[in-house]
């Protein structure tokens, strides 16, 4: 067998799509141009015109306060008093009302309207910078990085106000060294309710009475904690509420006249506690502003804003506080808060609305007018109408004040549909695309997808090696000559057009050779494109599959429209076969001459008796995919939809019936996902040698399942029920999922030390053996006599002979015609140690799931099961109608099933595209005190999003052993040449054994076309967002869906590979066996 060159040629195809997804993805998410200029307070022109320096004038407030409590949605702080039965979240929040009502010329509550992505970072860039985040930043909130613009943390700074911090961390990573004083606290164990909330009180209210602060920010975690651990509609929910209202009427009662109040939350939350998207639940926080001095009209207006955009919260606190507004804010000030004339009631001149519209609008303009020299992605007729637009304005505003007249209601208007029509221009030139990046990420996916149909179907020709040097050396000839001529004439090399120009380079000249070489004196090397009317019905399914990922309501849908093309597609397979003439015996016809076709090889009934196995295989797999519809979770367009209750943790949980229910069915699901993996290596024999794989089925899995269920008890376990045994609860909830990870990595470790499952069973003792004649041998699956007759090989030892390229006839067998040495477990050498692996990653992926999931992935055992015999008997039965090519090749149907699945399960066990599915809480099992770096955690919210694309992907090689595994007796001619003595018994995987050529060039079709099919999703959701870029759903929908399908593709790439090593190890590890067997003397 051929191992590094299929593994070398795998690894190049590999790296092929992740350079075409590097290109596209770097073309079309790119990161909006940061104007790393900030503003001082000589820049900031008093209303006459004059220079000064703004920041020496007394401020409106002196002092101001921000709470900042996460995930604060709007209906969170609404009152309704006629509301009788409110639900855990509702009317938590009195003081809100209270005061609004009572006091309204001191406070307001209004509506605060994030910009997506609502994660907590983004939001805390945008309400300190003023700046919109682009959509790429959503991948920073596991790695915060200091904020470079300018902001309000810098301005304080700079204007020399004392600002202490406390609460979240993330803050302190975004503005390091900003604050006067820091007082952070982890924020990403969301399990934890209260250390956060709790550090905050202990030091808000002396910060408050002492007199070292001028602003002091806190922000509070524990309403999103509880979100994201509990949901809103939780008792827990209504806890924190109250308690976030008991803090706020406390401060109001130590403010002074001379302070501000804001109270504020930086996103919302879905009905599950998530957030991420853009819906409005996940948009719409709660802005409430109090002073003890009045600060509003007495009653609301009509001008008064319904939704206040978190943009305006920057220039309107810069202004508020004194302090000039940061360069890049495109916010526009909160006209309810300036008086409509100029202030001076205190003795000291305040801004009016128009003051404050103009100051705000000249450093609008004057941003535009810097970005605009430093990216060119705003429209110039747009620019020119902002320009025209503010130069009016401008000399409209000049002219007013230097005539001694209060600017006219109009101007005013006119100042904020500027501000307003800068924000949209804005808005919707960040989507800065690079069409010449993106053109070349599609061309390099799309060569990649013709090499691996290429090589699927030239396996043997290019499994050979050779054809893959040249490519490499000239890829990187060219990648090296372009970066020195970019070095030469611009004194920088770009990384991409390098990587670009090397690739596409590298994969031309693989096709060039490709086409000159010949198959051994058949036809051509083009050939291969005779092949693409066998693919039909499954090339159909695929382009229905990547055409569907055209169309956002498809892409909403996708977990039904997967579901529903699997079906299909298993429907298909005993049609075809019954179209063949396959699918029922067929009689002898008279009429044709002898020899024409071979003639079937088994009775009729064994025909039948197969073909009831392909037809409960089916019915096994519809009833699997109809069963898995019901974890499906929901996205926010799928309106009146209900995500699966199997989702919800147990924790969760508050009916204890129904909890103790669904732990009960959890650990069923576990105990049977075991017991069936157990008792299929038992049933083949792999569970008789004492060797570390077996050591690892037998014990380790066993043990490290029942860590799982022991786990899944404490994690389920209410707090307020058991509060005597807290720190012991904590303890295991460390301990017990911990111990599963370590024993789950054990077995893994073990099976990769001595992967081999076969047991020797000798009569008689080596030294009473001949040593000139070898012995016998036969391989069964299992010690009992049943086993034996069905699952017998005999005269193996001419197949290990052959296998050593030694062609001595064998002999030495004894008088009672049976074996002197008997190998169980041998026909299931390659498959055993793949289902051992798959059984343990899918335990361990499982743990990282909610435990409702459990049900879930017994369907898939199920699924993969049906998929797999379905595969096997319909080969099967081509065999025994003696109608099969011969060889191992896996044809095109079985590979888009199980590719096909591969989606189905993601869906199924409650993923979607979009970021506000992630399963965050997977990040804290066995962590549940958090962590202290970040690539733990985004380890393991990574493999619990994409647990379907690794098992799945470590499994493919099963669908080249499985028709092998479940050959039937006498089976065998017509499946490898035909070249076998009559009557000779199924040798199931051995067959392997004797021709490692064919062997190679099997396993490197079977990658090569699941590549395939998994490359033209990943090229189908790239020219979605390509073509569709400007499209009203583009990155609600389209942008997500192309982010997790490149991802899935590098993940299941990465694990194809990972299967593909374990199975060349296996490889080694028989060769190793056979020549440790077989006597010297005998060789």
């Amino acid at each position: 067998m051929k191992r590094f060159p299929v593994l070398a040629l795998l690894l190049w195809l590999c790296a092929v799509f992740y350079v075409g997804i590097f290109l596209f993805v770097g073309g079309f998410l790119l990161v909006r141009l940061e104007v790393n200029k900030s503003s001082f307070c000589g820049d900031v022109l008093t209303p006459g015109g004059e220079a000064a320096d703004f920041c020496r004038g007394e401020p409106r407030f002196r002092r101001a306060v921000v709470l900042i409590i996460d995930a604060l949605k709007i209906d969170f702080a609404r009152f309704d008093a006629l509301n009788a039965a409110p639900r855990p979240y509702e009317n938590k929040l009195p003081v809100l009302e209270e005061v609004t009502s009572s006091r309204p010329a001191h406070s307001r509550l209004f509506p605060f309207r994030a910009d997506p992505p609502t994660t907590t970072m983004q939001r805390i860039k945008g309400f300190t910078t003023g700046s919109l985040p682009t959509f790429v930043d959503v991948g920073n909130n596991f790695a915060s990085s200091a904020i470079l613009e300018d902001n309000l943390m810098h301005q304080l700074g700079q204007a020399g106000k004392r600002v202490v911090f406390m609460g979240d961390d993330t803050w302190e990573s975004l503005f390091p060294k900003k604050f006067h004083r820091s007082l952070p606290f982890p924020s990403f164990n969301v399990k934890d309710l209260h250390t956060v909330d709790n550090g905050i009180l202990q030091h808000l209210y002396p910060t408050m009475e002492g007199t070292d602060w001028d602003v002091i920010i806190a922000h509070f975690l524990g309403v999103d904690h509880c979100g994201h651990r509990f949901g809103p509609d939780h008792p827990a929910m209504a806890d924190k509420l109250t308690q976030m209202d008991g803090v706020i009427r406390s401060v109001i009662g130590r403010l002074e006249n001379d302070t501000l109040l804001v109270v504020m939350g930086d996103h919302g939350m879905t009905d599950t506690g998530d957030h991420g998207g853009e819906s409005l639940k996940e948009t719409d926080a709660a802005l409430f502003l109090y002073s003890p001095a009045p600060i509003f009209p007495s009653s609301r207006s009509e001008a008064e804003p319904e939704v206040v955009p978190q943009t305006d919260l920057v220039p309107t606190l810069a202004l508020l506080l004194g302090i000039p507004i940061p360069y890049s804010s495109i916010g526009q000030v909160l006209l309810p808060i300036f008086p409509q004339d100029t202030d001076s009631t205190d003795g000291h001149s305040h801004l009016s609305q128009a003051e404050a519209l103009w100051i705000n609008a000249k450093q609008v303009n004057r941003f535009l007018e810097t970005y605009s020299h430093m990216a060119k992605d705003i429209p110039p007729e747009s620019l020119s109408v902002l320009r025209a637009k503010f130069s009016r304005l401008s000399s409209e505003y000049t002219s007013a004040v230097q005539g001694g007249r209060s600017p006219s209601p109009e101007l005013v208007a006119a100042l904020q549909s500027y501000l307003s029509a800068v924000r949209e221009t804005c808005r919707a030139s960040w989507a800065r695309f690079h069409p010449l990046k993106m053109a070349a990420g599609i061309a390099i996916l799309v060569t990649a997808c013709v090499l691996c149909y290429a090589v699927s179907e030239l396996s043997a020709v290019v499994g050979e090696g050779g054809l893959l040097r040249a490519p490499l050396v000239a890829g990187t000839v060219v990648g090296v000559c372009v970066a020195m001529a970019q070095l030469a004439a611009w004194g920088y090399a770009d990384v991409a057009s390098c990587l670009g120009t090397g690739t596409l380079s590298s994969q031309l000249l693989f096709l060039w050779r490709l086409r000159r070489t010949r198959s051994k004196g058949k036809a051509s090397a083009w050939a291969w494109w005779r092949a693409l009317p066998r693919l039909s019905v499954p090339l159909l399914i695929l382009l229905l599959r990547c055409s569907s990922l055209l169309s956002d309501s498809y892409v909403v849908a996708e977990g039904r429209v997967a579901t529903f093309l699997l079906c299909s597609l298993g429907i298909y397979v005993p049609l075809r076969l019954n179209w063949d003439g396959l699918l029922l015996p067929v009689s002898p016809d008279p009429q044709k001459p002898a020899g024409l076709l071979p003639s079937p090889t088994q009775s009729p009934s064994a025909v039948r008796r197969e073909s009831l196995t392909l037809l409960a295989c089916l019915g096994a797999l519809v009833g699997s995919l109809y069963l898995s519809l019901s974890f499906h979770g929901c996205r926010e367009e799928q309106g009146a939809c209900e995500p699966s209750p199997f989702l919800t943790p147990l924790a969760r949980v508050q009916d204890s019936r129904l909890r103790n229910l669904h732990y009960a069915l959890s650990v069923a699901s576990l105990a049977a996902w075991t017991y069936a993996l157990r008792r299929w290596m038992r049933h083949y024999g792999n569970l008789n040698c004492p060797g570390p794989a077996v050591f690892a089925a037998r014990w380790l899995l066993p043990l490290a399942s029942v860590c799982a269920g022991l786990y899944w008890a404490v994690g389920s376990t209410p707090e307020e029920s058991f509060r005597s045994l807290a720190e012991l609860i904590r303890l295991a909830a460390t301990t017990l999922p911990r111990a599963a990870f370590a024993l789950l990595g054990l077995g893994a470790a073990l099976l990769w030390l001595d992967p081999l499952t076969v047991f020797l069973k000798a009569r008689q003792q080596a030294h009473q053996l001949s040593p000139a004649l070898p012995p016998r041998y036969r391989a069964s699956t299992g010690i009992s006599p049943q086993a034996e007759l069905h699952h017998l090989i005999p005269q193996l030892y001419q197949r290990m002979r052959k296998s050593l390229e030694d062609g001595e006839p064998a002999g030495g067998a004894e008088g009672d015609g049976r074996p002197a040495v008997e190998a169980y477990g041998l026909g299931t050498v390659y498959s055993a140690p793949l289902v051992l692996q798959c059984g343990l990653l899918g335990l361990g992926l499982l743990m990282l799931h909610p435990e409702g999931m459990a049900l879930s992935f017994l369907l898939l055992l199920l699924e993969a099961a049906a998929l797999l015999h379905l595969h096997s008997s319909s080969t099967s039965l081509a065999v025994l109608q003696g109608a099969h090519a011969g060889g191992f090749s896996v044809p095109w149907a079985p590979v888009l099933l199980w590719a096909l699945a591969t989606t189905q399960f993601f869906h199924a066990t409650g993923h979607l595209p979009t970021f506000p599915s992630i399963q965050w809480g997977a990040a804290f099992v066995g962590f549940p005190q958090g962590h202290t770096g970040t690539l733990l955690p985004a380890t393991l919210v990574t493999l619990n999003t994409f647990s379907a694309h690794i098992l799945f992907a470590v499994g493919c090689p099963l669908l080249l052993f499985w028709p092998l595994v479940c050959e039937a007796r006498g089976g065998r001619r017509g499946r490898a040449g035909g070249d076998s003595d009559e009557g000779e018994d199924a040798v199931m995987e051995m067959r392997l054994r004797e021709k490692p050529q064919q062997f190679s060039s099997a396993l490197l079709q079977l990658a090569a076309r699941y590549l395939f099919v998994h490359g033209a999703q990943v090229l189908a959701s790239v020219c979605a967002a390509a073509i569709l870029r400007r499209h009203l759903m583009v990155w609600k929908v389209f942008a997500p869906k192309l982010m997790f399908e490149a991802s899935g593709f590098v993940v299941t790439s990465a694990f194809l590979l990972f299967g593909l090593t374990l199975v060349m190890r296996v490889d080694v590890a028989v060769g190793g066996w056979f020549k440790r067997l077989i006597p010297d003397e005998s060789r």
